[in-house]
């Protein structure tokens, strides 16, 4: 077993043992500006990895173990991407089958008296089941009038959904 003082060694070694481009390899532990992002295997000058990177525990060393470790954990990463945007592709069709309705006091002309906002979307969509949240509903201005509106949502940055939401008349109103 290697002590912490010839792991620290052979760790220096592998900094200053630069290869023909120069630099160091290195693997991200962490996002760093304008280097690269968690998981990238990047070149850095040999000064700048081991007075910066390495002792603030940016980066490591980029063994062959490392980088395995790395792409079985991006690889899972991908999977549980994938199934997370199925999730949303079926919640999309879903929304599309679906109509909300927002109850609102309007006067006889059948203007509100308030506005519906992405925020009581988001609720009526929630009671009906659908976990939708205020930043996902794309109006283009608040809803002032009683009706029926066909709302854009992006759920993902891939998926979109229109929902139809029908504003009407607060019971025993009219």
């Amino acid at each position: 077993m290697e002590t912490r003082e010839e792991m620290a060694r052979q760790t220096a070694h592998r900094i200053r043992s630069k290869d023909r481009r120069g630099g160091v390899e290195l693997l991200l532990a962490e996002n760093v500006p304008a280097v690269g992002k968690q998981g990238d295997i990047v070149r850095v000058k040999p000064g700048f990895a081991r007075n910066y990177l390495l002792p603030q525990g940016l980066a490591t060393v980029a063994t062959e173990e490392n980088k395995l470790m790395v792409e079985k954990h991006r690889e899972r990463q991908e999977a549980v991407a994938r199934e997370r945007l199925k999730g949303v592709q079926k919640l999309a069709k879903d929304l599309a089958n679906y109509s909300a309705t927002i109850e609102a006091n309007a006067n006889e002309e059948g203007h509100l008296y308030g506005s519906i906002l992405a925020n009581d979307i988001s609720k009526a969509l929630k009671t009906g089941g659908y976990d939708v949240t205020p930043d996902q509903v794309r109006l283009e201005g608040p809803l002032k009038e009683l009706g029926m509106y066909t709302i854009k949502l992006q759920l993902h940055a891939d998926v979109e959904a229109d929902v139809k939401v029908w504003v009407v008349p607060t019971a025993g109103q009219g």
